[in-house]
């Protein structure tokens, strides 16, 4: 047997196929040719791994009719989130309100790593699933105002408005000249170090928190959760590139978030306030969830999306 012979025995044999030896009197070169193919096939998908196809994401509710809004949420939340703000858009706008990657009720992949990449590849897997057709409103909340800028970055095509509620927006300290902002901003990431590396600390006391919260369902982090929580914080939250992101963003970004805010580092919004092409809204008296102080302002906003000529039907909270 030549060398060549040989190796390609040996090569069969890895691949598992054992080569019987073909009847002469029975259509040896049919045989042959099925054998070959067989190898080819074999040997073709050693080593190559399938990609995980992207998940889809859940749709809350779908309502309303008019210019899209896509409504995103944030870490240990869902789509409830919008509870005070989905009523003010529906006259006007049609409103989509998604889960984002291991939230909600979404799917929660195995071996996901939840990275801002993931997220940002499922909505857009979602938004093509629904057809949505840009330019589209893009509203995110807290982590997702952090995946809405990434995607409003990366398809500029489908994007007509980016809104920001409650972005957490922290830096290295590099960034930040003042040293009561850089002190700060150090304080907040090691404080999400802790929650991170002490499990059973942080599933307590957020069990504590979401009973005293005025919206149910708000915050939520249960045991299932947890991967789809430490790693989002980590690879989202913590180390973030929502400046970078947002200097790549053609269409107009609007941040409104709480002057009692205690996720967000002023020194943070400082920067963002100052970026080309962003308009900036404190809203008095509201935290980091979306009351309707705050709603009532984020609907303001979106109502001058509405097509020249058409007035907003606003419902009686808006009302003059």
């Amino acid at each position: 047997m030549s060398r060549l012979s040989h190796g390609l025995v040996t090569a069969t044999e890895r691949a598992g196929i054992r080569a019987s030896t073909p009847a002469v009197t029975r259509g040896r070169h049919n045989e042959h040719m099925t054998w070959m193919s067989t190898l080819r096939a074999r040997l073709g998908g050693l080593g190559r791994r399938r990609r995980p196809a992207t998940p889809v994401l859940h749709i809350a509710s779908d309502v309303g009719e008019g210019p899209t809004v896509v409504l995103v949420h944030g870490i240990a939340s869902s789509s409830v989130t919008f509870l005070h703000l989905v009523p003010l858009l529906e006259p006007n706008f049609r409103c989509v309100s998604i889960d984002i990657l291991g939230f909600g009720r979404s799917p929660a992949p195995e071996g996901a790593e939840y990275t801002l990449d993931e997220h940002v590849a499922a909505l857009h897997a979602t938004i093509k699933a629904q057809s949505l057709r840009g330019p589209l409103i893009i509203v995110g909340h807290s982590l997702g105002s952090l995946i809405s800028a990434r995607f409003a970055a990366e398809h500029p095509q489908l994007v007509a408005h980016l809104v920001l509620i409650s972005p957490p927006v922290y830096l290295p300290p590099t960034n930040l000249g003042d040293k009561r902002a850089k002190l700060e901003n150090d304080l907040y990431l090691r404080a999400y170090d802790y929650l991170r590396t002490n499990k059973e600390f942080t599933l307590a006391n957020a069990r504590i928190i979401a009973k005293l919260l005025p919206i149910k369902g708000v915050f939520e982090l249960r045991e299932d959760q947890w991967e789809p929580f430490v790693k989002s914080m980590q690879n989202c939250i913590e180390n973030q590139t929502v400046i970078s992101d947002l200097s790549r963003v053609a269409a107009p970004i609007d941040v409104v978030y709480g002057a009692l805010d205690q996720f967000i580092p002023r020194g943070g919004l400082e920067i963002v306030g100052r970026m080309r092409g962003v308009t900036m809204h404190r809203v008095e008296a509201n935290a980091h969830i979306i009351r309707r102080r705050l709603a009532r302002v984020v609907a303001g906003v979106l109502n001058a999306d509405l097509p020249a000529g058409v007035e907003p039907n606003l419902p009686p909270e808006l009302s003059p």
